[in-house]
């Protein structure tokens, strides 16, 4: 017997510090898990799947994204579904919104740019409330030249040495439209540092822990422990170099997905 199908795209936040990423796994608390969990019990044992418009990393949080939602049987009834479903996930996971889609619609294949924030402050030890949010470096670094650092990583690049273990069919060629490193006036809350500073990276698709891997080497060139031209050499894909630091995860916040039309 074939059940009649129907098709949601809905839009999540949720703050990764206490999660093992997003994908479900035995015997660890996941995002997955609890979306299917809480999901299970407000449509109350109808059959349904969730797909995220990407999977994040443990400890990984994120301001917005989107997920895809199918449900057989029967059709949600919008009106309410939003207020029930928020009231019953868990405080640090929340739906911002929900609205009807086709069987057309593919969140995977869906052209889409993806926007990261890598947090992180220097020197002096930072109030720990500040962990879920941002690492704390404390050393002196040369935040000048990972600024300039920063920019190479623009344009079209084969970023094989980006990629968390590529193998011989992984895609490494990709494009970065905005990468930049500021002083951090995005998120901010009374037991922040006083200064701390924020890389944003803007582009349509990243390979798994890319942003980590890109801000392990501007952290290693803000230590002088590679010069700018080794930064090039390290983007130039065809060099195929094997980079060891991957900055922590609880800095990182994927900010904002947009569908392209």
């Amino acid at each position: 017997m074939q059940y009649k199908r129907f098709y949601y795209l809905i839009q999540l936040q949720y703050l990764g510090f206490r999660y093992h990423g997003w994908q479900k796994q035995p015997d660890v608390l996941t995002i997955e898990h609890m979306l299917n969990k809480t999901l299970n019990y407000v449509l109350e044992g109808k059959r349904f799947k969730v797909i995220a418009a990407g999977r994040t990393d443990a400890m990984v949080s994120v301001n917005q994204t989107y997920a895809e939602l199918f449900i057989y049987e029967d059709e949600l009834n919008l009106d309410t579904f939003l207020e029930v479903f928020n009231k019953n996930l868990p405080q640090d996971i929340k739906c911002l919104s929900i609205e009807e889609t086709t069987a057309d619609f593919n969140i995977i294949q869906h052209p889409k740019v993806k926007e990261y924030l890598y947090f992180f402050c220097i020197k002096e030890k930072m109030h720990p409330f500040c962990a879920p949010f941002m690492v704390n470096l404390q050393e002196d670094l040369d935040i000048a030249l990972m600024k300039k650092g920063a920019k190479l990583f623009e344009g079209e690049h084969d970023f094989y040495s980006f990629a968390f273990r590529p193998n011989p069919e992984t895609q490494t060629e990709g494009k970065i439209d905005v990468c930049e490193l500021t002083e951090n006036s995005i998120y901010t809350a009374n037991f922040f540092p006083e200064l701390s500073y924020v890389l944003k990276v803007v582009g349509e698709g990243f390979k798994r822990q890319q942003i980590r891997l890109m801000m392990g080497a501007l952290i290693d060139l803000g230590r002088h422990k590679i010069s700018l031209e080794d930064l090039k050499k390290i983007i130039d894909g065809k060099n195929k170099m094997k980079l060891e630091h991957i900055a922590q995860a609880s800095g990182l916040i994927l900010n904002r997905v947009s569908l392209k039309p």
